[in-house]
């Protein structure tokens, strides 16, 4: 014989298998601010006058939606460099050059994700394609920062880049949702990249209608940017252009929308390391900033080679 115990449940907890569950709360919901950058339509979702990052998620540049003309000048990202931190860039529309200091080299177009490990230093360039600047033509394009911890913020710098064709995907809700696997893994199938951090990292795309039940560990802090459309989560509606910052207070996310929507969503465990970002570098302390800045004056992040 067993002894049943009933709960008192509030509106923002669920039972699942486990027993009581309960849903992760919105803390603040920031909307991106226009930064436009010469020609190229900017918004700018980390950081913000209302927000500074979500540890280890550091930067996003939502570059476009936009349309560019034929005979036009492109994407204005020339030679810099990069230390301590990685970049995640997603192609929606049109397309990226990447040529790096480390010999790495590849176009990637539309649905395509590049993936770049700073780590102890590199220089590198993102341009459009001679046909795009040629033609013209839709650009969409968003640069997401992950921090290092400074047990890897002097790894060996590393670049991979995948068409669409490579991004494994998994469909729910009947086809209504697909879950585009950048890293970690979901539902048992890995992503198309290795995180050396355990960064989980998705592009979701809704059909109207479509939903979604995830389950994220509370200790692990969520990047949640709407894209395009609008996405109810846990009963709030989050718009196109705005970031979601949630407590660290529960582990079920129940997503839905009523219309063709896009979300960038990732989730991680804090680094809780000192965060100092100057320019192209994000290293621990300012000592190291230095050095970051002196070791590039002097060679230490390669030759470019135009």
């Amino acid at each position: 014989m067993t002894m049943t115990s009933f709960y008192c449940i509030d509106e923002n907890e669920i039972i699942n298998n486990d027993g009581l569950s309960k849903m992760r709360s919105i803390k603040k919901i920031h909307k991106a601010e226009y930064a436009p950058m010469d020609d190229l339509t900017t918004y700018r979702a980390l950081p913000t006058r209302s927000i500074d990052y979500i540890d280890p998620f550091l930067f996003l540049n939502h570059h476009g939606p936009q349309v560019y003309s034929q005979h036009n000048h492109g994407l204005p990202f020339g030679p810099h460099p990069h230390r301590g931190m990685e970049t995640v860039t997603f192609i929606l529309d049109g397309d990226i050059v990447h040529k790096d200091s480390s010999e790495h080299e590849s176009a990637i177009t539309s649905g395509g994700v590049q993936w770049m490990t700073a780590g102890k230093g590199l220089i590198h360039s993102e341009t459009s394609s001679g046909e795009f600047k040629k033609n013209g033509g839709k650009l969409e394009i968003l640069q997401l920062w992950l921090n290092l911890p400074a047990k890897l913020k002097m790894t060996t710098p590393f670049y991979k880049g995948l068409q669409k064709e490579g991004i494994p995907f998994v469909e729910m809700d009947n086809g209504k949702v697909t879950v585009f696997l950048v890293s970690g893994n979901f539902k048992g199938k890995k992503a198309a990249f290795d995180s050396s951090t355990g960064v989980q990292l998705n592009t979701i795309y809704f059909k109207p209608g479509g939903k979604i039940n995830l389950d994220v560990p509370a200790e692990n802090n969520i990047f949640f940017y709407v894209i395009r459309g609008k996405i109810n989560i846990n009963g709030t509606e989050v718009p196109a252009f705005h970031l979601a910052e949630f407590n660290n207070d529960g582990t079920d996310l129940n997503l839905s929308s009523d219309e063709d929507s896009i979300l960038l969503f990732g989730h991680a465990k804090p680094l809780n390391e000192p965060v100092v970002a100057q320019g192209p570098f994000v290293m621990n302390t300012e000592k190291e900033i230095a050095e970051a800045y002196a070791d590039y004056r002097n060679g230490k992040f390669g030759t470019w080679k135009y």
